[in-house]
């Protein structure tokens, strides 16, 4: 399947999820904290590199993917590459907001199952302890039956899009080092592709 093909899927699921959370934060009444971007400081996110690869593509088509390949190669920084801190600690913003992962739209509004089976909301202490009232009011509803993005569904149906690429998942960086890596060698075995590319 080609390049173009895969970022067009992979969008079409996130176009999806993003209908999905907005409806379960219009039901909840939560919400992320403005300017606060300190989820995204963990040094231990892990991602998938098919979840990147609309980033890795837009990245080619405006001609930084390579440049932006030799810095990830050359940071030892375990935060995030897309993630641009501000002067407060905790606070800063996605860099490329509209092609950050699955894992990003997911955490703070999506759920994953327990042991018991039993949906499990994955957020915050912000937004826990923060929106308390509605973080609770949000928990009943779900386990009784309010729908909610599950983790488990998307990656599936990423997983559909491109096992190889879908199933692994690593450090962010290095997920997004993979998704470089995947669109330049693409384009560097198919030259007659990016020329197509560029044409159309």
């Amino acid at each position: 399947m080609s390049i173009e093909r895969r970022v067009q899927l992979v969008e079409m699921l996130f176009y999806d999820l993003d209908l999905e959370i907005a409806q379960f934060q219009k039901e909840s009444s939560l919400g992320c904290v403005s300017g606060c971007g300190k989820c995204c400081t963990h040094p231990d996110i892990d991602a998938s590199p098919l979840e990147f690869l609309p980033w890795a593509f837009h990245l080619f088509l405006n001609g930084e993917a390579e440049n932006t390949l030799t810095k990830l190669n050359e940071s030892e920084n375990l935060t995030c590459h897309i993630y641009k801190p501000l002067t407060f600690p905790g606070q800063g913003r996605c860099s490329d907001y509209k092609y950050r992962g699955l894992i990003c739209r997911l955490f703070g509004f999506g759920a994953s199952r327990d042991k018991y089976g039993s949906l499990r909301l994955a957020t915050c202490k912000i937004i826990k302890e923060g929106q308390s009232e509605n973080y609770q009011a949000a928990t009943e509803a779900i386990s009784n039956g309010m729908n909610v993005p599950i983790f488990t569904d998307y990656y599936m149906k990423l997983n559909q899009i491109d096992y190889q690429m879908g199933s692994k998942i690593m450090p962010v960086n290095k997920a997004l080092k993979m998704a470089l890596e995947e669109v330049l060698q693409y384009y560097h075995y198919r030259p007659e592709a990016f020329i197509g590319l560029n044409a159309g």
